[in-house]
C-alpha cells in the first residue's frame, strides 16, 4: 500500500479550494421517489438523462448529468448518503455507464465526474455498500483513519460502511467501480465462516492493481465489466450472473486482508465432520418444509447431543436457528430476483415462515432493511434516468 503525506499534488489542489475539509452536517434524503422528483425539476440544471435497458438478469444503465446535485443523488441511490463538493460545479460532467446484477443488486460498471470532486462519507451507518475503484486514467486519494492513500491504475480504494472517509477524485479520473452491498457482503462472509458475523466486515482501503490475488480480482473484474457491457446473451441467464456475483464477492474477502482474513485462512483449512455435512445437506433440501429434530438425527446418524454439539461449534447456532437464518438468505434471495413480480408474503411462506410479523421483524434484524426495502434493490424497480 503506498501511502502518502500531506504534500500529495492532489491533495494540495484540492486543499486550496476547500474542498478537502468539508463542513460537517449536511445529510441527504435519497429515495427513489426523491431522485424521480429530481429529474422532472425543470430548474434542475443540465441532466442529460440516459439509456437504460431492464433485462431479465441485470439492467444496463447508462447516465450523464451535468449538476452536482443530479450526479450526488445518482450515486447515493447506488452506493448510500454521501456528500459531494467541488470549487468547479459548472464544469461536471458526470458520467456513470454501469449493469447491476439482479441477484444481488451488485453494480459494475465506468464512472468519472469531469472536474475535481470531494466525496465525503458521514453519515457510516446509512452508507450501504462497499465501493470499490480503480482509476483507468487520472488518479484520486483517500483520506482515512489520518492517512492519505494515492489510488491510480496500480492501486484501488475501497470506501466502506460503518467508517467516515473522504476520497478526493482529480477531474481527469475515469475508473472502473464496483459497488457491493453491506447484506451481500455479509452473507457471503457468513458462507465463508459457516456461522453468524457481529463485528462489521473492514478491508484495508488500499487496494493492489498489479501483483498477487487483489490485482487478479481487479482483472476478473474488468473482464465482466467488458462481458456486461457487450451484452452477450450468456449474461442473461440468472444461474450464470448469480455465479459473477457470488465469485466476485467471495474473491474479495479472500484476495482483500480484512479483520476477518486469519479467520478465513484457518477455517479454510478445516474440514466438516461426515455427519454434519449429512446433516446441513438434509437442512438445506427440506428447508421449506416442517423439519423435525428427529429426522434431523436420523440424516446426520448421531445423538442430538452430538449435533448440537456440531452446530455450535462449527457455525455458531443451533440446527433450528441454523434452518432459520438459510430461510431468511432463501427469501432475501428470491426478493433480490423477482423484485415486484412476486408477493413477499408469498414467498415468506414458500419458505416456512407461518408468522408474517415475526419474519420481518427477524429479516430486518438480519439484514438491517425490512423485506420491502430489498425488493426495492430490484433492477426493475429503479425508475429509468434515476
Amino acid at each position: 500500500m503506498r501511502v502518502m503525506g500531506p504534500g500529495y499534488p492532489l491533495s494540495r489542489r484540492l486543499l486550496s479550494t476547500g474542498l478537502a475539509a468539508p463542513s460537517a452536517g449536511a445529510k441527504l434524503a435519497l429515495s427513489y421517489k426523491t431522485r424521480r422528483q429530481s429529474a422532472l425539476n425543470k430548474n434542475c440544471r443540465g441532466c442529460a438523462v440516459m439509456n437504460s435497458k431492464a433485462d431479465g438478469q441485470f439492467r444496463e444503465i447508462r447516465i450523464d448529468r451535468f449538476d452536482l446535485e443530479g450526479a450526488r443523488n445518482w450515486m447515493a441511490g447506488i452506493c448510500g448518503p454521501h456528500r459531494l463538493e467541488t470549487a468547479n460545479p459548472e464544469r461536471i460532467r458526470f458520467h456513470h455507464s454501469a449493469n447491476v446484477l439482479r441477484s444481488r443488486s451488485t453494480t459494475l460498471g465506468i464512472i468519472e465526474y469531469g472536474t475535481d470532486v470531494v466525496v465525503d462519507i458521514q453519515d457510516t451507518e446509512r452508507f450501504s455498500s462497499y465501493s470499490l475503484s480503480l482509476p483507468l486514467c487520472g488518479e484520486q486519494e483517500l483520506s482515512k483513519d489520518g492517512r492519505l492513500l494515492r489510488s491510480d491504475r496500480g492501486q484501488g480504494v475501497i470506501i466502506a460502511p460503518n467508517e467516515s472517509q473522504v476520497l478526493a477524485i482529480s477531474g481527469d479520473c475515469r475508473k472502473l467501480q464496483v459497488v457491493i452491498s453491506r447484506p451481500a457482503m455479509s452473507e457471503a462472509l457468513e458462507g465463508l465462516l459457516q456461522r453468524p458475523v457481529l463485528e462489521p466486515l473492514r478491508f484495508e482501503p488500499g487496494m493492489d492493481a498489479l501483483h498477487g490475488a487483489a490485482a487478479a480480482w481487479w482483472r476478473m473484474a474488468q473482464h465482466f465489466i467488458g462481458e456486461l457491457a457487450q451484452g452477450n446473451e450468456l449474461y442473461e441467464q440468472l444461474a450464470f450472473t448469480r455465479e459473477i456475483e457470488s465469485s466476485l464477492i467471495k474473491g474479495l474477502i479472500l484476495a482483500q486482508p480484512n479483520n476477518y482474513s486469519s479467520e478465513l485462512r484457518a477455517m479454510l483449512g478445516v474440514k466438516l465432520p461426515h455427519y454434519l455435512v449429512r446433516a446441513r445437506q438434509h437442512l438445506h433440501e427440506h428447508a421449506r418444509e416442517t423439519v423435525h429434530l428427529e429426522d434431523l438425527e436420523a440424516a446426520a446418524g448421531v445423538s442430538r447431543f452430538k449435533l448440537f454439539e456440531a452446530f455450535r461449534k462449527y457455525f455458531a447456532l443451533s440446527p433450528m436457528a441454523y434452518l432459520k437464518r438459510h430461510r431468511l438468505n432463501g427469501v432475501r434471495q428470491e426478493i433480490l430476483e423477482h423484485g415486484s413480480a412476486r408477493n413477499i408474503s408469498e414467498i415468506a411462506l414458500g419458505w416456512g415462515f407461518t408468522h408474517l410479523g415475526r419474519f420481518s421483524a427477524e429479516y430486518r434484524k438480519l439484514f438491517d432493511e425490512t423485506p420491502s426495502a430489498t425488493a426495492q434493490r430490484h433492477p426493475a424497480r429503479r425508475p429509468a434516468g434515476f
